[in-house]
């Protein structure tokens, strides 16, 4: 277990510098000077030049990388090329505002998904089961920006339950926090569970059909007491998986979610740089974008070691 924790930990490390390479390489190849756009055409060039030594921009390549990565490490990525702010603070805000939309979207993910997979999975040929596959079909058809925009119509617009959009620190107004994110976090989360229910029962009617289920029930456990004590740990092997790519599909899909609700999260950010070609800020926020997506892939790793007995005695 340790050698394959180890060779994991090989593995991450790995991927984040050639992942750090290609995000810096490719911001280096763009077209246009970011001194020359942080202040307009009509800037003289020795203002120009000055900028461009301010931020570094004169040294070599290898020399701007190893200071972007060392700043990233050491979490003071300097300043932005276009407002002179510190890029830290900005990144550590949005950052938790993400986290809390994509946290929270893949809990009620998980909380809906999960359920009704297994129902799926156990009433397959029954009214109720095919009921719900039809169901599940019709929220995979739906993207998170449509349900977003569905929701706000009827829950703000129509009912006045909710606020249509907007973000409170929950220190600040922990109520008012919760109801501005309910709508975008559902929006999230709905359309992910009907992805993830697919694979859920698609995992447990294999477990279903396996010998192992078929002794158990033979022997007077039954078929929901079998499932439950046998099956479902089975069948979360290939789920976790599934987990994984939803995550990083959530990272993605909070970039859309955060422009219709008006949220200050990192998707926000992303964007308002990219108009702005704030290049520094772009290369930060994709980098840590990347970070997240590889550190929840060697996560599911190590859960695959909690979850599944045999690849603990494989890598024993």
């Amino acid at each position: 277990m340790i050698v394959r924790l180890v060779r994991r930990i090989t593995v991450l490390l790995i991927s984040l510098v050639v992942c750090s390479v290609v995000v810096f390489a490719f911001m280096a190849v763009l077209p246009g000077d970011p001194a020359r756009v942080a202040l307009g055409v009509s800037a003289s060039d020795s203002a120009v030049a000055q900028l461009r030594t301010e931020f570094g921009l004169d040294r070599p390549l290898v020399a701007q990388y190893f200071s972007w990565v060392h700043g990233l490490v050491t979490f003071d990525p300097g300043s932005s090329y276009i407002s002179h702010t510190a890029i830290g603070p900005q990144l550590a805000d949005r950052l938790l505002v993400t986290l809390w939309l994509v946290g929270t979207g893949m809990v009620i993910a998980c909380i809906l998904a999960i359920p009704m997979g297994t129902i799926m999975a156990v009433r397959h040929r029954k009214p109720s089961g095919l009921m719900l596959s039809a169901v599940s079909q019709i929220g995979v058809a739906v993207p998170a920006f449509l349900a977003g925009i569905l929701m706000i119509t009827v829950f703000a617009v129509g009912l006045g339950w909710l606020p249509a959009n907007g973000w409170t620190p929950p220190v600040q107004d922990p109520v008012l926090f919760l109801k501005q994110l309910v709508m975008p976090a559902l929006s999230l989360g709905i359309v992910q569970a009907a992805v993830l229910t697919r694979y859920v029962r698609s995992a447990v009617l294999d477990v279903l059909r396996e010998d192992y289920l078929r002794t158990a029930r033979a022997k007077g456990l039954r078929p929901t007491k079998a499932l439950l004590r046998h099956g479902l740990r089975n069948a979360s092997v290939p789920v976790v998986t599934v987990l994984a790519l939803q995550l990083a599909t959530l990272l993605v899909g909070s970039v859309v979610i955060e422009r219709v609700f008006v949220i200050p999260g990192l998707g926000s950010l992303l964007l308002d740089s990219v108009a702005s070609r704030d290049l520094t800020m772009v290369q930060d926020v994709v980098m840590i974008i990347a970070v997240a997506v590889l550190l929840v892939n060697f996560l599911v790793d190590m859960v695959y070691l909690l979850i599944d007995p045999r690849l603990r005695v494989g890598a024993s």
